[in-house]
């Protein structure tokens, strides 16, 4: 176990560590139960799958459990000695917990399970003009892709990245604001079909989104030396920060492509089914006297 480990285990953060991660807890626990209500709510009114298909309350719940596991178990220990465990918990959080929260659909459930104050309050907020202008779908995708650009980048700036892991509040904001960027981000694709913008837009929004983050983790990989102090990273530093890099380079890169083809795909399928190809006119049949010119001439 590396220095950093021994000294968040043992040192005067422990306690207000232990109390964050109660905390975080008891937000997952009442997250998953809202989203419950709501689910319940809408199936009640609507029937078993109305409105909201099962597929998509099981992705939500997969999503929290992504969540947990991220932060919980054998990842967590993996991070507290490696900036790759580190990085490990990130890709869990951007490429699978936020797809999936995503893909839940969770604004209707949640908005169902709320009080009706802040129902009413809430209603106010979607009906103001600036919010919705910020809600069209292509306005709503362009500001999750920087959303999500300027939270990746941020917290693996060294000074941020430090301070997340010598500061347990620091370290639960960062996981926070990088799931919910992720959250935000997969929305236009995976949510809900009639809030997602054109599907050039999104093919141009993973593929815009991808590029930053290449750019980041080939920095990280082919950087000469460390780029943060060695106390936060594993036994062998440079070795730690290159097998980080690629953990976001790779994956981020075969998702985002594995996405941006798909919605492609789609939308040419979907081109083709609303505008079927006109059928070919029949060929016109040649002249009588051209026929017996040309039989003439072959005699």
């Amino acid at each position: 176990m590396s220095a950093v480990s021994l000294d968040r285990a043992h040192g005067p953060d422990a306690p207000a560590e232990g109390l964050l991660t109660m905390l975080a807890a008891v937000a997952i626990c009442v997250l998953a139960a809202g989203y419950g209500r709501g689910v319940h709510e809408l199936w009640h009114r609507r029937g078993a799958g109305g409105i909201l298909p099962a597929w998509r309350v099981g992705a939500f719940g997969a999503g929290v459990l992504v969540v947990v596991a991220a932060d919980h178990g054998p990842v967590h220990a993996l991070a507290e000695s490696s900036f790759a465990g580190h990085m490990t918990q990130h890709m869990l959080l951007l490429l699978v917990a936020g797809p999936l929260l995503a893909a839940g659909a969770a604004g209707l459930p949640l908005s169902l399970a709320a009080p009706s104050p802040l129902r009413r309050l809430l209603a106010r907020c979607r009906a103001a003009p600036p919010v919705r202008r910020l809600r069209r779908p292509t306005a709503y995708a362009l500001l999750a892709g920087a959303a999500q650009i300027v939270a990746l980048w941020f917290w693996h700036l060294p000074g941020p990245y430090v301070a997340a892991v010598d500061r347990p509040v620091v370290h639960y904001a960062e996981h926070l604001c990088l799931l919910g960027a992720a959250w935000l981000f997969w929305a236009p694709v995976l949510g809900a079909t009639r809030r997602r913008p054109p599907a050039p837009v999104t093919v141009l929004l993973l593929v815009g989104t991808m590029l930053p983050a290449s750019a980041l983790g080939a920095v990280l990989t082919f950087a000469p030396e460390p780029v943060y102090p060695v106390r936060v990273l594993g036994s062998d530093p440079l070795t730690d920060q290159q097998l980080a890099g690629l953990l976001m380079w790779a994956p981020m890169d075969v998702v985002v492509l594995v996405g941006a083809l798909t919605v492609f795909l789609r939308w040419l399928l979907r081109m083709a089914r609303d505008r079927p190809d006109v059928p070919l006119p029949a060929p016109v049949a040649a002249p009588k006297a051209v026929e017996a010119g040309s039989e003439g001439m072959l005699r």
